[in-house]
């Protein structure tokens, strides 16, 4: 490879900044912010509510996520949602907030990730147009490597959401057949002592 094909593949860039990636407990409301540099860069969001507290109630009323620009003006909600995805292009550079709200009277585990891809590309060198398709194909092959990671973090998330779900499920299936099987017993036991008392009257009042 010459110097100058060299120079334009170092010439290209594509980063991607993982701001936020993490899992955390709301109460009522909790606000994030990231600082986007440039203009043109594409913000990734993402959240999956994992579970609630309560072991007997498990919300599928979702939570509420409002994205807020630079300048406080609303770039998009999510109202009531389980589970979401969002992209959007930077129009202002500045700092970016993200608002959750929960509705519901327990506290929620939620997954949230948000991504920043940026893309520069220093074309001084780029005279070259034998290069060109070279560089666009080194490009799309960041971006969906990139969105194979974005993807399985999501997949992740939903999964570790399915597990607590069947694990309630189960809990709940057997909490259930105990409750029945006691109430089943509770219930012979009461025949039985009401039979008792039944044949102890008779037999009482035949001796008479």
């Amino acid at each position: 490879m010459s110097m100058k094909a060299t120079i334009l593949i170092l010439g290209l860039v594509w980063s991607f900044q993982a701001a936020l990636g993490i899992r955390f407990v709301i109460d009522r409301e909790e606000c994030f912010s990231h600082k986007a540099e440039y203009e043109g860069d594409t913000l990734h969001v993402s959240f999956v509510v994992i579970k609630s507290d309560s072991q007997w109630h498990f919300n599928e009323d979702g939570v509420d996520l409002v994205i807020h620009g630079p300048a406080g003006e609303q770039i998009h909600d999510f109202r009531e949602q389980i589970s979401a995805k969002h992209d959007f292009v930077v129009q202002k550079k500045g700092v970016y907030r993200f608002c959750f709200t929960n509705k519901s009277p327990y506290h929620e585990t939620i997954d949230f990730d948000v991504q920043l891809g940026h893309f520069a590309y220093y074309d001084q060198h780029a005279k070259d147009e034998h290069f060109t398709p070279l560089m666009e194909q080194i490009s799309k092959l960041e971006e969906a490597l990139y969105n194979i990671q974005f993807e399985q973090h999501w997949l992740e998330a939903q999964t570790d959401r399915q597990a607590i779900v069947n694990e309630n499920m189960s809990k709940r299936a057997v909490h259930k057949a105990l409750f029945e099987s006691f109430a089943l017993i509770g219930a012979s036991v009461l025949q039985v002592y009401l039979l008792r008392r039944l044949f102890e009257r008779k037999l009482g009042m035949s001796r008479v």
